[in-house]
């Protein structure tokens, strides 16, 4: 097993910015995460990023994506459940059953995407349960999925899944998925989207990926089963740190405690973005934490390394 220099968890801006900073030191540079983009995903209009009139937030966090792999980062979509501290590195081991080695780590995960909490969800995660369409509906061109999503956060799924897919079952527990006659007029005229107001996912079925789902009226009880290669969940994110909680200190809504710096209590694991006990939660700042972060990041695997320990600077 290699092991690399900085692993950063997350694929938000934060993680991002982490791992562009990283690699651009020339360490060896791992992204673990769900999804890229994160919160960012959400916004379809930023308007307050510096020397960016107007942007949206998928687009800014492809761009920085792009910045971090020419520079050598690696990112691989998966969900880390576990960081142990095994002697002067890190082990981390992720919910698609694989183990990763680190000197140093960047906790920038955010919040995490909401999960429906059903039935066979967890045994098909990244087997077809997605919880970012942008980033997986590619693999599913042509075929038969599902969305659950309601409300301006199916805004970009129902686009994205419109232009790729055959047709998504659009799965939402009121009458309307979006209170916007006129975007969901668009969609309609694509002719990709068969709605089920009403309802809700109880079970996900399938072999070694997601074959149907199951889907239960909630007005009159009805369940049916129905063929989809993959379930695209979109219903916002939540603050999951407890799996790193022997690692740092959190305060009361599970936000990890960090210096300026991006330092923990820890020696080598930093954090940086949402997941950061700071009150802005705002792109820019998240983005400087985890250039932050990533500097003493590179600061501490030099010192582990024996190399000198220098500061870094963009105009020298």
């Amino acid at each position: 097993m290699d092991t690399y220099d900085v692993v950063v968890v997350g694929g938000g801006i934060a993680g991002l910015s982490a791992a562009l900073y990283a690699a651009r030191q020339r360490l060896k540079t791992l992204v673990i995460a769900r999804d890229i983009g994160g919160q960012l995903n959400m916004t379809t209009h930023i308007e307050n990023y510096p020397a960016i009139p107007k942007i949206s937030g998928p687009e800014l966090a492809r761009r920085i994506e792009q910045q971090a792999r020419g520079f050598g980062a690696e990112i691989i979509f998966d969900e880390v459940n576990a960081v142990e501290k095994w002697g002067d590195v890190f082990l981390l081991k992720t919910v698609g059953g694989d183990e990763y080695r680190s000197i140093a780590v960047v906790l920038a995960f955010g919040k995490t995407p909401k999960e429906l909490g059903v039935a066979g969800e967890s045994k098909f995660k990244n087997r077809g349960v997605s919880y970012c369409a942008i980033c997986d509906a590619p693999f599913f061109k042509g075929q038969d999925v599902a969305l659950v999503s309601w409300g301006d956060l199916a805004r970009e799924p129902a686009v994205i899944l419109s232009s790729v897919v055959n047709k998504f079952y659009w799965i939402y527990p009121g009458e309307r998925p979006i209170h916007d006659e006129e975007f969901l007029q668009q969609i309609e005229k694509l002719g990709k989207s068969i709605y089920l107001p009403n309802s809700e996912v109880v079970e996900i079925r399938g072999d070694v990926k997601v074959k149907s789902i199951v889907v239960r009226d909630r007005k009159s009880g009805e369940v049916r089963e129905i063929p989809a290669s993959a379930v695209f969940v979109e219903i916002g994110y939540v603050t999951k740190s407890d799996f790193v909680r022997h690692l740092v200190d959190l305060n009361e809504r599970g936000e990890i405690i960090a210096d300026w710096e991006g330092r923990t209590k820890t020696p080598g694991v930093f954090a940086a973005g949402d997941i950061v006990a700071y009150p802005y939660k705002q792109a820019v700042i998240s983005a400087a934490m985890g250039v932050a972060a990533a500097l003493s990041a590179t600061a501490y695997v030099s010192k582990v390394k024996g190399k000198p320990v220098r500061t870094l600077v963009d105009w020298r």
